[in-house]
């Protein structure tokens, strides 16, 4: 509880100790009036100070100012106890949603704890503190057990375990290595390691999760936007109506001068549109905070509210629903051992920077002897051939083995087939490919799960691979050998394809995949390993690229949006019951009393329930 918090509570306290002995003081006229007044000021002077300040710069239709003409015209006509005991319940009201919005709020600062404070480098032999902001690209930074990692780099020297609760919401911790990633903000929890930056700290995962953090209130919802309108035509006209409740029956019928008063008094109370204009942002700020415990970062309320009308996802293939990243999945040597058709394609592709030359490297996980080999050479789109111990090595694809007219065999199995030769006789093949995700069939069953009509892939990749992987993953659509340009026509007739209420989601993680995410009506990128040009573009990023999440976003943003109809719902329907019944005559002070400060505390603790996320 902040100090203003904590002051108003000692008000309330005073305030409503002087309350309650003003009921059992026997006095009248005056000095009873006089006995009341006391705790009407110490809970209401600042309520009072406000409203005559608003007025003053123009602003005169806010709830000071209503609950400043309701309780002083009771006073008026003698209804001390009731003017006393409405500002007290009112400035309750106050109280319970402060605290309400400032819980809301730290759930989402909460985050700005994953700022580093400094990072250590060595300089002269010592190491040295520096901010994370004087550090360069290719800066041997040092990270202590227990530090935070400051900028995103890869592991140089040491072994870790490394905490990533703050940005991707999961309580376990992963091991990394020499050779491995790490992205700042997590926390180094056993081992001393040594990390080499691969970006500016203003360009780092941590600046930019704190710089959509800070930015995502600034996004609103429809509903927040309508509320807003709603508020600035809502409170003039409702005093209007009081002002006339008070003076046109009296003209009419005759007299009654002081009870029509009272109604329209007990009308301004009622009236007060706190329960709307609070607990509405506080949904959606509350449901952004929830997400972000669970490592989803939303850029702004009306990301949250537009997902919840989900109806088509969209998937890249590579990098979201697989893991990035190729292996070799299969080997099929032909008179000669597996062990050795590995060496020998390792052999050969030892000097290729391609991603498959990579994973045949890390499939034979052995140095290579560089003197071992007499010549290398690289065939464009077709393959290598080099010298390996006097031995003529070839590894490629179907139309390497063609030009050489060597016999080869297809593979049962799906991915990118790389043939070996050698000596111009067929050695055997592998198969490299792409794994798919653990979770991604869960993520695609999920989202079926949750009322998503269309689940559609869009790959670059052969028909035969991305269509095996549709198959795998339960798919309805997919779409195959796809450049940028062609994704973007396909997401196009899929707009136009949907419902009028129904929306679009994609998701992605490539720099090629921002010009769809921009497109969609919502974007999500995978931010652990995503393109900074994906994230900047996406509308959602998932911190930790599990596909699951995406089942999670939609069923956070639903929760949100079904709290802010009942809300809604809720305030506008007690506060119209209790309006008639006021005008009537019927209801009376305290109805009006719970009618404002009642149904606000209602709507904002059932606006709280959309920060708890299971």
């Amino acid at each position: 509880m902040t100090r203003k918090q904590k002051k108003t509570l000692i008000r309330i306290i005073v305030s409503g100790v002087l309350l309650a002995a003003a009921a059992f003081v026997p006095v009248k006229g005056v000095v009873r009036l006089a006995v009341y007044a006391v705790p009407y000021a110490v809970i209401g002077w600042d309520v009072l100070w406000k409203a005559v300040r608003n007025i003053c710069h123009g602003q005169v239709f806010d709830e000071n100012f209503l609950m400043a003409i309701a309780t002083l015209g009771a006073f008026g006509t003698g209804e001390y106890a009731e003017a006393a005991s409405v500002m007290l319940f009112y400035q309750i009201g106050e109280l319970f949603q402060s605290c309400a919005v400032g819980k809301s709020r730290r759930s989402i600062a909460s985050l700005m704890d994953i700022r580093p404070d400094y990072a250590n480098i060595q300089r002269d032999g010592q190491l040295v503190r520096i901010d994370p902001d004087e550090v360069g690209i290719g800066d041997i930074i040092v990270v202590k057990p227990g530090e935070r990692i400051p900028l995103d780099g890869t592991v140089t020297e040491g072994e870790s375990s490394v905490d990533t609760a703050a940005l991707t919401g999961e309580s376990l911790p992963r091991t990394v290595r020499a050779g491995e990633d790490v992205i700042s903000g997590c926390i180094n929890r056993s081992g001393l390691i040594k990390v080499r930056v691969n970006k500016k700290f203003g360009e780092s995962t941590v600046a930019k999760i704190l710089d959509l953090v800070e930015n995502s209130s600034s996004k609103k919802a429809k509903a927040e936007n309508f509320i807003t309108r709603f508020a600035r035509y809502y409170t003039p006209v409702v005093v209007i109506a009081a002002v006339l409740l008070a003076v046109i029956p009296p003209i009419v019928l005759g007299g009654g001068w002081t009870g029509w008063l009272h109604r329209a008094l007990i009308f301004l109370v009622i009236s007060c549109p706190c329960a709307l204009v609070i607990s509405v942002p506080l949904s959606f700020f509350g449901g952004i905070g929830g997400a972000s415990r669970k490592g989803i970062l939303v850029k702004g309320g009306n990301y949250l509210e537009i997902l919840a009308d989900s109806e088509i996802v969209v998937f890249d293939k590579t990098g979201t629903l697989t893991k990035g990243v190729f292996n070799v999945t299969a080997v099929h040597p032909e008179e000669i051992s597996e062990q050795r058709l590995i060496e020998l394609a390792a052999y050969a592709e030892s000097y290729s920077v391609h991603p498959i030359a990579k994973s045949i490297l890390e499939a034979y996980a052995k140095d290579t002897d560089q003197n071992r080999i007499t010549s290398c050479e690289e065939l464009s789109g077709k393959g290598v051939k080099a010298v390996i111990d006097g031995l003529e090595v070839c590894v490629g694809n179907d139309k390497l083995m063609e030009q050489l007219g060597v016999g080869w065999r297809p593979c049962h199995h799906v991915g990118t087939t790389v043939h070996v030769a050698v000596n111009g006789k067929y050695a055997g093949h592998m198969v490299i490919s792409d794994e798919i995700k653990e979770t991604s069939a869960d993520a695609v069953k999920s989202l079926k799960e949750k009322g998503v009509k269309r689940t559609v892939m869009l790959t670059g990749d052969s028909a035969t691979v991305g269509e095996d992987a549709a198959r795998r993953l339960g798919l309805d659509e997919v779409y195959t050998e796809l450049l940028p340009a062609g994704k973007v026509e396909k997401v196009e007739k899929l707009l136009e394809s949907k419902s009028p209420k129904g929306k679009l989601v994609f998701v992605g993680d490539g720099i090629n995949d921002a010009p769809v995410l921009s497109r969609a009506d919502i974007g999500i990128a995978m931010g652990a390993m995503g393109s900074d040009a994906a994230i900047e573009a996406a509308d959602i990023v998932l911190m930790d690229d599990d596909p699951v999440k995406i089942a999670d976003a939609i069923d956070i943003s639903v929760k949100t949006v079904r709290i802010v109809r009942q809300n809604i719902v809720f305030a506008l329907g007690v506060k119209l019951i209790v309006l008639l019944l006021g005008a009537l005559g019927i209801a009376n002070m305290w109805a009006a009393v719970f009618a404002d400060v009642g149904v606000s505390v209602l709507a904002i603790l059932n606006a709280m329930r959309a920060m708890r996320v299971k």
